[in-house]
C-alpha cells in the first residue's frame, strides 16, 4: 500500500511550532513532525494524548515482582528447603534483592517490546525515510494527501505559515 505526502520543510523549530497550530486550526490533519531533537511543546500543538505507557510500566514490574517472590518462596519454601543459618524457609527481607533486580528486569524489557510494538519499529533492512535531512538541520510537517487534496491550496497554506519548501513524496512502506 502507498501513501503520499505534503512535506513542508522547515527551517527553524519555532516557526514549524506555529506552522503546526495554524495547520490544524485550518482543518489540515497532520501525518507526523519529524525534527533532528525534541522541541518543547509539539505534542501539545500536534492534540497527541499523553501516553499509556507508565501503565504498562507499572503492570510489567508487579509481574515481574510477583514472579521474583514466587521463585523465591517455591524455590526455598518447597522445592528445595535449606535451612541457613536459623532463618525461616520464607525469608522476605533475604528476598528483596533479587525480588528489585527482576521487578527493573521485566519492567526494561517488557517496555522496550511494548514501545517497539506501538510504534511499529520492527527489524527491517531499510528504514523508510521520508526527508533524510530531517535527521539533520531540517524540520519536517508530513501531511497525508489523496487525490482529492487541493495541493496548490496545501502548498500555499504551509508556504504562508513559513516553509521554505513544499514536496511531494510517495512512500510504499509506512
Amino acid at each position: 500500500m502507498t501513501k503520499r505526502f505534503a512535506l513542508g520543510i522547515f527551517d527553524d523549530e519555532d516557526v514549524l511550532l506555529h506552522a503546526v497550530e495554524n495547520v490544524r486550526e485550518a482543518g489540515v490533519k497532520i501525518y507526523e513532525v519529524f525534527t533532528p531533537f525534541p522541541i518543547h511543546g509539539i505534542d501539545d500543538a500536534l492534540g497527541i494524548e499523553r501516553s499509556r505507557l507508565p501503565i504498562a510500566a507499572f503492570f510489567f514490574g508487579l509481574t515481574g515482582l510477583c514472579f521474583a517472590l514466587w521463585l523465591q518462596i517455591y524455590t526455598l519454601g518447597f522445592d528445595w528447603p535449606m535451612i541457613i543459618g536459623g532463618k525461616p524457609h520464607i525469608a522476605l527481607p533475604a528476598f528483596i534483592p533479587v525480588s528489585f533486580e527482576l521487578t527493573v528486569f521485566f519492567c526494561c524489557h517488557g517496555m522496550v517490546i511494548t514501545f517497539y510494538t506501538i510504534s511499529k519499529l520492527y527489524p527491517r533492512w531499510k528504514t523508510p525515510v521520508l526527508d533524510v535531512r530531517s535527521t539533520d538541520d531540517k524540520f519536517v510537517m508530513a501531511i497525508e494527501v489523496n487525490e482529492n487534496t487541493d495541493m496548490v491550496k496545501l502548498s500555499q497554506l504551509l508556504r504562508d505559515n513559513g516553509a521554505s519548501e513544499v514536496n511531494q513524496k510517495e512512500m510504499s512502506k509506512f
